[in-house]
């Protein structure tokens, strides 16, 4: 993944203007209730030690004369730390569109996916840099950054395609899923009473894709318009799965990662996802479906 220096330091910009998150509280567990006063210290039942004055040593002063010894002072008390800042307001529809802006270059920037020490370095690096003062050369570490951002997507990918695995593995496992030879899991939701289509035909469907946490990445429902396209020309899951279809029948189609688009991130797919599609089938549009 390429990232473009000046779209990085954009992003940490708008994450830099953020205040720092305040320190939490320990509070007492709403559902505790205390017994018999139970949580409160209980008097000491010692009784006080006598108070014993500190006598003043007499010492010789090196002109022969008395000195007294001074008692140390008792260490002062550790200064309370500073409040935090509140969040700067949005005040207006202007900030709220350069907010947006830092969302929006958040993403960007996600596949990173920054410790919380390593964004408090990224904002002294941006407060550095509005004073003037670097730390190191841009020139010199700048060109890692793409270096650093293959990484971590390649980390990134190898964690999701884990978690994928055993998210089909749960699919397979629920009533009437099958698990094809190829790994594609099938599960039918509607009954079609049509036919089906063969891999060289063109279809009309309506359809829903979802990454494993349930984020939508697209949808011709939300489009409101049903989509066209030949069975040869999409992923392999779809190439497969749809032929299992029967026209006015609806199936989830769970699509391991290496039947979907693999490393290759795309919008709002991350590399190596395992993806969920509903499929409605509507129809076989092409003339060369032999009669379908």
């Amino acid at each position: 993944m390429v990232v473009p220096i000046t779209l990085l330091a954009a992003a940490l910009l708008i994450s830099c203007s953020s205040a720092p998150e305040t320190a939490s509280t320990e509070t007492a567990s709403p559902d505790t209730v205390a017994v018999d006063g139970a949580g409160v210290p209980e008097p000491s039942l010692a009784q006080p030690e006598e108070t014993v004055e500190e006598s003043v040593e007499e010492t010789v002063a090196p002109d022969g004369g008395a000195e007294q010894a001074v008692a140390p002072e008792p260490a002062s008390q550790a200064a309370a730390p500073a409040p935090a800042l509140a969040p700067v307001a949005l005040r207006n529809d202007n900030d709220r569109t350069v907010y947006a802006l830092g969302l929006v270059l958040s993403r960007n920037i996600a596949d990173f996916e920054l410790s919380a020490t390593e964004v408090e370095i990224v904002k002294r690096a941006l407060s550095d840099a509005a004073s003037g003062t670097p730390a190191v050369e841009l020139e010199t570490w700048g060109p890692k950054i793409n270096e650093l951002a293959s990484a971590r997507a390649a980390v990134a990918a190898d964690k999701r395609n884990a978690v994928g695995v055993a998210f089909l593995s749960q699919a397979a496992a629920k009533a009437g899923a099958q698990r094809t030879e190829s790994g594609i899991v099938y599960r039918e939701l509607t009954a079609g009473s049509g036919a089906s289509p063969a891999a060289s035909d063109m279809v009309r469907v309506n359809y829903r894709g979802t990454l494993i946490d349930g984020t939508e990445f697209d949808s011709s429902y939300a489009r409101n318009e049903p989509a066209e396209f030949g069975l040869g020309q999409v992923i392999p899951c779809w190439t497969e799965g749809v032929q299992k279809i029967k026209v006015g029948g609806k199936a989830e189609l769970v699509c391991p990662a290496n039947l979907a688009y693999g490393p290759n991130a795309q919008q709002g797919i991350p590399g190596n996802s395992t993806l969920i599609f509903e499929v409605e089938l509507l129809a076989i549009v092409n003339q060369g479906s032999l009669g379908r």
